[in-house]
């Protein structure tokens, strides 16, 4: 990377590398793609999940876009990021024109690009398994869908960016993995939040899992799009890369 190259440039080829390396490593494949695509399929046709008003495809998809988000942005992210500090590849990267900030911006750039695979991957099993594409039924449906995912994306990155650059390698994974059970568990992905109580919901309602359940809920279906999800979900896409930026270091 030569030291004329402007920032913009600079951003660019780091984010093309980071989004190679995350489509080569088997492990990121199926944590992002192989266990979200599993989880849709084996509960859209066994019935065990309380949807008796609406078929469980509908009421999983947009959990397991959750999941999938979840498993590259936090998951996959924050564990490859975390082994390249430990075994000094972020060293030799800080010691190029690149700053922290870029290289955050990189990678939660290379996950935007995998999180469109798999939207279209998801949505794809969905439609075979027999949703009906319900973007065009509400106005702005699908444009409130993508705002939603990459809002979450950078939030989840954040998370994973914050974790992987202070911590070390074996921690971070370990809780990488934690993090991501208790919130896909805090997300709604297999029960309604209205099944919770009063107390326990307004708890689970701050965390990015669950208002970005709530929003892709209402933006590909019948429920409402509330301002307090986009709020609390906005924090969170803003709050944690800029705490990553701030706490990462290259060793």
């Amino acid at each position: 990377m030569s030291r004329a190259a402007p920032p913009r440039a600079r951003l660019q080829a780091q984010a093309t590398l980071e989004l190679r390396l995350l489509l080569r490593n088997g492990e990121n494949l199926l944590v992002a793609f192989g266990i979200p695509a599993g989880l849709l399929v084996l509960f859209a046709l066994v019935d065990v999940l309380p949807t008796a008003d609406q078929p469980p495809v509908d009421f999983l998809l947009p959990g397991v876009l959750v999941a999938a988000t979840m498993g590259s942005a936090l998951v996959a992210l924050a564990i490859s990021t975390g082994f390249d500090r430990d075994y000094l590849v972020l060293k030799r990267l800080g010691t190029t024109p690149l700053r922290r900030r870029e290289l955050v911006a990189a990678k939660i750039g290379a996950i935007l690009a995998v999180q469109v695979i798999q939207v279209a991957l998801m949505v794809g099993i969905a439609v075979a398994l027999g949703w009906p594409v319900a973007l065009p039924l509400r106005p702005l449906g699908g444009a409130a869908a993508v705002a939603a995912l990459a809002l979450g994306t950078a939030a989840f990155a954040g998370i994973g960016l914050a974790l992987a650059g202070r911590l070390r390698a074996t921690l971070t994974l370990a809780l990488a993995n934690t993090l991501f059970v208790l919130l896909l568990g805090g997300s709604g992905l297999f029960f309604p939040l209205d099944a919770l109580p009063a107390g326990v919901r307004a708890v689970v309602g701050l965390l990015p899992s669950a208002a970005l359940v709530e929003l892709l809920r209402g933006a590909l279906g019948p429920a409402p799009l509330l301002l307090t999800d986009w709020g609390v979900l906005a924090v969170w896409a803003l709050g944690a890369p800029a705490v990553a930026a701030r706490v990462f270091r290259w060793e």
